[in-house]
């Protein structure tokens, strides 16, 4: 076992998400995502409706992998005591979406 209390197991997990993750942000996504929103929203250039399935259907693929190292924030948790340390050392709000 590491001397950071970590399991062996747990830290090669680590590793291993670790590594996905640059891969995947190495991967380009966002920008081709950004391409195929261009492409759809050009109005100068017509494309089939096929084409048009095809580039979205690949964007949401993209984004799905982005979501893997980049994921939404739309909530953050937090368990334990209300009256925490963690909760009077930061100011916390809320907003409706």
């Amino acid at each position: 076992m590491p001397a950071s209390g970590v399991s062996r197991a747990n830290e090669n997990r680590r590793v291993r998400q670790d590594e996905l993750r640059a891969k995947l942000s190495a991967g380009s996504h966002l920008d081709h995502v950004i391409d195929y929103v261009d492409k759809i929203a050009d109005f100068d250039n017509e494309l089939e409706s096929a084409e048009i399935n095809r580039l979205k259907i690949a964007a949401e693929l993209k984004l799905k992998l982005i979501n893997k190292y980049l994921p939404d924030l739309k909530a953050t948790e937090h368990s334990g005591q209300i009256d925490s340390e963690v909760i009077r050392k930061h100011r916390v709000s809320f907003s409706r979406d």
